[in-house]
């Protein structure tokens, strides 16, 4: 159901962040200990920074990202490494899938893009794990489209996306994004490309699609 504007009712987005919530924390509850420093999609990062980036908006005070940020010298991308380090290191395992789990309900949104970047945020960081791990996790179908139809020029350039002569085509929804050579994939993993990762080998089809695959180890 979408409101007079097109857009999805409020209160729908948040309740699919709580169940997106609750079933990333259960996938988290899950796994063996070995699986926690395994790499994930988020270069870098291990399933243990991952996890603790994903809830560091209900952890941190508005003070606390700010005095962050402010020693990070205004740089973002290096303040979330370096707090998501830390805290990855600071707590447990299961710590951190309760944080998930226990804040399923909690307000947060990143500072734009309003509460559908909150869903992005969440869905695509649990992706970063469970295509990572080959877990063969499927996000909701309500959720994806909510983030598909948000998909724009706006969202590839904060992600440094080049869809440049590419139409990306989803094979298990009518889904489709751009004009030229075509690249096709499940629509949870042209999301994932959309938001400027590179996809393990054999998930994608078309000709160009070795521009968005990840290099073989």
């Amino acid at each position: 159901m979408r409101n007079a504007t097109g857009r999805r009712p409020t209160g729908d987005i948040r309740a699919a962040i709580a169940a997106e919530r609750r079933e990333l924390a259960a996938v988290l509850d899950g796994l063996p200990p070995e699986k926690w420093d395994a790499p994930t999609l988020c270069a870098r990062w291990r399933v243990r920074e991952v996890a603790a980036h994903m809830t560091m908006g209900f952890r941190y005070s508005f003070p606390t990202m700010a005095w962050e940020l402010v020693r990070a010298r205004g740089k973002l991308h290096a303040m979330t490494d370096r707090c998501a380090r830390r805290d990855a290191a600071r707590h447990a395992t299961g710590e951190l899938a309760a944080f998930l789990r226990d804040n399923a309900d909690h307000p947060w949104k990143p500072p734009v893009g309003g509460i559908e970047a909150a869903l992005g945020h969440d869905v695509v960081h649990g992706l970063d794990i469970t295509v990572a791990l080959d877990l063969g996790r499927r996000v909701p179908e309500d959720r994806l489209r909510i983030l598909l139809a948000g998909i724009d020029a706006r969202t590839l350039k904060f992600f440094g996306t080049d869809l440049d002569g590419i139409e990306l085509r989803a094979n298990d929804l009518d889904w489709s994004f751009g004009a030229g050579t075509p690249v096709s994939g499940a629509a949870q993993d042209l999301l994932l490309l959309a938001y400027g990762r590179r996809l393990p080998p054999g998930r994608l089809h078309g000709g160009a699609r070795d521009r968005f695959e990840a290099a073989q180890a």
